[in-house]
């Protein structure tokens, strides 16, 4: 884990990679759960057989959103920002999804600090994640992250 004790410290590190975090395992139990909470139940992500069956990687692929949902984790397990009374997710920039997440694929996420804005009461910190899939040729999410620390 990288220990960041000040906003200063912090603000040396914007234009550089931070950290990386650890491998995290999709599985389908965590796809058919986020199916459930989101409603989006399309078959190339709950219907093994069919996938298995139709899709040129022969299994079924992870939401692009549960993708995206597994940043705050990988940020969490990597990085600690000295003390703060509150962390506010403060959206995304911009998103893509260049290649799918296999179910039963790891992914790990490269951590860059792309901007550090001062705000009244604490700062705005603009993170470029890029998730990498273990073998993969491409990233399977590519995002700009936008957190507000007070």
């Amino acid at each position: 884990m990288r220990e960041i004790a000040t906003l200063e410290e912090l603000e040396a590190l914007v234009g550089q990679e931070v950290a990386v975090s650890d491998w995290i395992s999709v599985t389908q139990e965590q796809v058919n759960l986020f199916a459930d909470a989101t409603g989006d139940h399309q078959w190339i992500h709950v219907d093994v057989e069919r996938a298995r069956q139709e899709l040129p990687s022969g299994g079924t692929v992870a939401h692009g959103f549960l993708t995206l949902a597994l940043i705050p984790q990988m940020m969490g397990q990597s990085i600690s920002l000295g003390k703060f009374k509150m962390l506010l997710n403060y959206g995304l920039n911009r998103v893509r999804f260049p290649a799918p997440l296999p179910v039963g694929g790891k992914v790990r996420g490269h951590i860059l600090l792309q901007s550090l804005e001062e705000i009244p009461g604490g700062a705005q910190v603009v993170w470029q994640v890029t998730l990498e899939l273990e073998g993969g040729a491409k990233p399977v999410c590519v995002a700009e992250f936008i957190v507000r620390r007070y």
